[in-house]
């Protein structure tokens, strides 16, 4: 017997109580992503409604620099640069000024709005943070780029100093739920993580957190972080899905079909309307041919791929924002990037649905100088 799919007033009620700023109730959390009586292309159109209210038709790109590559002390299972890990990934210490800047003005003359510098590791140290502190002043006195910094666990006299040297954002994704954590990892804690949170927040840092679908979390825990995160007033918030990759302790992800990928896109949507909501990691593994649907509830992605895995080539992805009638957030528009001859050349293949591509070292530095390193 086929499921009773939903009426009209469901997928109206959804977006009416999320554009008024209301919570939906739990049971109607649930049903969006367990009750095959939802049907995808409604509750799509519901969340687009929510998404164009308030971000219109932009999308937000954002660049990853992988500033500092492995050699982390931490056990998250889903990492590849984790102390338990044996991906084959190329292991680096940071990269240098010369490097960082040179990816900073790629990334703004590739369209992105935001440059997000990633620094592996539990936490920076004092001297970290000074170094941190004065690549953030050198790039924005430069670039007309927003900057967020991912560099682990962090106090408020730490972020009060990024803060002051002109940082907009900074990210650490909570990833999973208070219940689930130590599943994933037991060398720090979920409040470990809520506190750094906290932590930007008081200096008035935007607050970037995310979670990763598809660790063997159940659904209501997809909806406590979705919560938590409303609640902590993420200005940002990057969905990530599980990608399998080999060496990895939570190697192999839970079945994620490109519809329930996107019903959880939605879900975010709803319960956090105002909020530049990204399909971040795995958008091309997972959602496959249905990729460009992550547009109408999500209004930001990642270009280039992401820390150690490939994405699409750029051409790819900004071909589908402009042929689904997109624009991007960016001084240069999305034309001329496409017709660029750089972009007209590239090769890079789409990304299979046998397995994730990992980057080389010449993907992770492309501008470093001549030198021996850690493959």
């Amino acid at each position: 017997m086929p499921p009773r799919l939903m009426n009209r007033t469901f997928y109206n009620n959804l977006a009416d109580k999320a554009l008024a700023g209301e919570v939906l109730e739990r049971a109607v959390c649930e049903t969006i992503l367990t009750d095959r009586g939802v049907d995808l292309m409604p509750l799509l159109n519901a969340a687009y409604e929510v998404r164009e209210h308030h971000w219109g038709k932009e999308v937000a790109i954002h660049i990853l620099n992988n500033a500092a590559n492995g050699y982390c002390p931490e056990d998250c299972g889903y990492c590849a640069q984790s102390k338990n890990s044996t991906a084959d990934i190329g292991e680096y210490p940071l990269k240098s000024d010369d490097e960082i800047l040179a990816e900073a003005k790629a990334a703004y003359e590739n369209g992105a709005f935001r440059y997000c510098m990633v620094f592996s590791g539990r936490g920076p140290s004092p001297r970290r943070v000074e170094k941190i502190c004065s690549l953030i002043e050198r790039i924005k006195a430069i670039y007309p780029l927003e900057i967020c910094v991912s560099a682990g666990l962090m106090d408020e006299p730490a972020t009060t100093k990024l803060k002051a040297a002109g940082l907009d954002r900074m990210n650490h994704n909570l990833n999973t739920s208070r219940d689930h954590y130590e599943k994933i990892c037991t060398t720090h804690t979920w409040d470990d993580r809520i506190n750094t949170l906290k932590a930007a927040g008081a200096v008035g840092l935007e607050v970037c957190s995310g979670m990763i679908i598809g660790i063997g979390e159940p659904a209501s825990d997809i909806i406590d972080v979705a919560l938590q995160l409303r609640e902590l007033k993420a200005r940002s918030i990057p969905v990530n899905f599980l990608l399998p990759i080999e060496g990895n302790p939570i190697g192999r992800p839970e079945e994620l079909t490109p519809e329930f990928c996107l019903r959880v896109l939605c879900l975010f949507r709803f319960l956090n309307p105002e909020v530049e909501l990204r399909a971040a990691a795995g958008r091309e593994y997972h959602l496959r041919n249905l990729e460009v649907l992550a547009l109408y509830p999500a209004n930001s992605i990642f270009l280039q791929g992401y820390l150690n895995t490939q994405g699409n080539a750029d051409t790819k992805t900004l071909q589908m924002i402009r042929d689904a009638g997109f624009t991007i957030k960016s001084d240069i528009p999305l034309d001329d990037l496409l017709t660029r001859p750089e972009t007209v050349a590239e090769t890079l293949p789409q990304i299979a649905c046998s397995g994730p591509t990992m980057k080389k070292l010449h993907d992770l530095r492309p501008n470093a100088a001549r030198q021996t390193m850690k493959a």
